[in-house]
């Protein structure tokens, strides 16, 4: 067969016109066959160097998958104009004196430095304190306990009194030790053996890892009634945040879902990531306020509460697309959102929304830099054939997809100052746990996973509402739990 890029001068001068324009369209077919598969590859090479160029700094990466090479901090934080330290009105934390020290040391002094004259028989005029705290020596203090044996004068039976409740055994360690034991478990994530190792070092013994795993349990089912009002008052809280998270447990992927206020936490392990975990916690069902979250599409599922986006997610995403496709709406859009953040923070109380000339100003604003990134990205003239599902689109038509689509989710935090701008809140409650999981690797069972998300949910609640953890921990043992208290209208 003629190919036309193989024939000289001469050769297609002895061709008639037929034939030539036969060659004509086979060559031409042949360009947009090659035009076809440059553009492919195009898209593949940009999609290869878009996931190349995602990191932590401009997506939502985790830090962990950064590796070894980090990449050059990119932080999204502005520059403050305060110095460093202690700002103006800061009250401080400055180690002060008490009034009723525990112990008092007399420092005499015997004789004068100057003139060596003796001092020891002249009168104090005055005392100079200085205080040290400090910890006493650390033993475990053993109570015996002993119930008095008598005979009945009128029957000749044995009798003898009753020992107090909990106290069942002929040795045994007591409460106070058991709950601190769980505390630096469950909140401090120090595992059972090297926990074994911390309580021998400072008491000279420890309770078996057995009689710790015991007492995670037993204050798991006491502290049930604190979860199920916590729980109740998240349904009916006006604005909470949610996330979630892989988790390790019995050495399967499982998911860390959590529910956050500024006055109590819940956290549950489930299966599956998606809505049938997050039905299951039971929580969202229900809710009927505004729920900040990112754009994870299964909380769309719940059309029963508001949905409000987590912004700082989109200024990762617009840097991306600013760094990576030099697209000017991008950045302009940060300076969007930042500008309206700061002007949110600067608007005296008791105001919670926006004046509405500024609102519509805004909203303007971002409606035309919406439209200068559909320009930028205008849909292909010739698309590929329809396939089954969505078309697939480059990362920013997908910003701007979602942008346009939850205008009102993303604005939400200048329209309700109880909005945040960002999903913070749940993300930090989130992160601990991660870290739990760092340390320790994986929950070897269920009911393990469970038992740390009750005792963290109820330790982060009673801290968030200003309790003293160790008194709530102890309490829970006796059980009595600490009840969240309800959050102020």
């Amino acid at each position: 067969m003629l190919r036309l890029e193989k024939l000289d001068r001469e050769q297609l001068d002895k061709l008639d016109k037929e034939t030539l324009l036969d060659l004509l369209l086979a060559a031409l077919a042949r360009i947009d066959d090659l035009e076809g598969l440059v553009a492919e590859q195009a898209v593949l090479i940009q999609q290869l160097q878009d996931q190349v160029a995602k990191n932590s700094s401009n997506s939502s990466k985790p830090p962990s998958s950064d590796g070894l090479k980090k990449p050059k901090s990119r932080s999204l934080r502005q520059k403050g104009q305060h110095p460093l330290g202690g700002q103006p009105g800061h009250q401080g934390n400055t180690l002060k004196m008490v009034a009723e020290p525990d112990h008092v040391v007399l420092h005499d002094v015997g004789h004068c430095p100057h003139c060596q004259c003796d001092l020891a028989a002249i009168a104090a005029v005055g005392y100079e304190r200085r205080q040290v705290f400090d910890i006493p020596p650390i033993r475990l203090e053993v109570t015996e306990h002993q119930v008095a044996v008598k005979p009945c004068p009128a029957c000749g039976q044995g009798v003898k009194g009753e020992f107090p409740p909990g106290v069942t055994q002929a040795t045994q360690y007591g409460p106070r030790l058991k709950v601190q034991a769980s505390y630096l478990n469950i909140y401090h994530f120090i595992p059972l053996a090297r926990l074994d190792e911390l309580l021998t070092d400072l008491y000279g013994q420890s309770p078996t890892e057995a009689v710790l795993i015991q007492t995670n349990d037993l204050l798991a089912a006491h502290v049930k009634p604190s979860l199920a009002v916590s729980k109740q008052q998240l349904v009916s809280a006006p604005v909470a945040h949610f996330d979630e998270s892989g988790l390790r447990v019995e050495n399967k992927l499982q998911w860390l879902h959590v529910v956050s206020t500024p006055e109590l936490t819940h956290y549950h392990v489930h299966a599956k990531r998606g809505q049938e975990g997050m039905t299951a916690g039971g929580i969202l069902p229900e809710f009927r306020g505004k729920a900040v979250h990112d754009h994870f599409a299964s909380y769309l599922q719940f059309d029963n509460s508001q949905h409000c986006f987590c912004n700082v997610h989109h200024l990762r995403e617009l840097q991306f697309v600013a760094e990576q496709y030099q697209q000017s709406w991008a950045s302009d859009m940060t300076h969007l959102l930042l500008s309206i953040k700061a002007e949110v923070a600067a608007t005296p109380a008791p105001a919670m929304s926006l004046p509405a000339d500024r609102l519509a100003h805004y909203e303007a604003e971002y409606d035309k830099l919406m439209a200068e990134g559909r320009a930028a990205n205008p849909p292909p003239t010739n698309p590929p054939p329809k396939k089954r599902g969505r078309r697939k689109q480059t990362p920013p038509q997908n910003l701007l997809d979602r942008l346009r689509k939850h205008k009102s989710g993303v604005l939400a935090f200048m329209y309700d100052f109880a909005v945040p701008f960002d999903n913070n809140l749940a993300e930090r409650d989130v992160r601990m746990v991660k870290v739990k999981q760092k340390v320790s690797g994986a929950f070897r069972t269920k009911n393990g996973a469970d038992t740390f998300c009750a005792l963290r949910s109820y330790i982060s609640t009673a801290r968030k509402q200003g309790q003293n953890v160790m008194d709530a921990l102890y309490d829970a043992f006796l059980g009595n739990p600490f009840i969240p208290y309800p959050r102020e209208a």
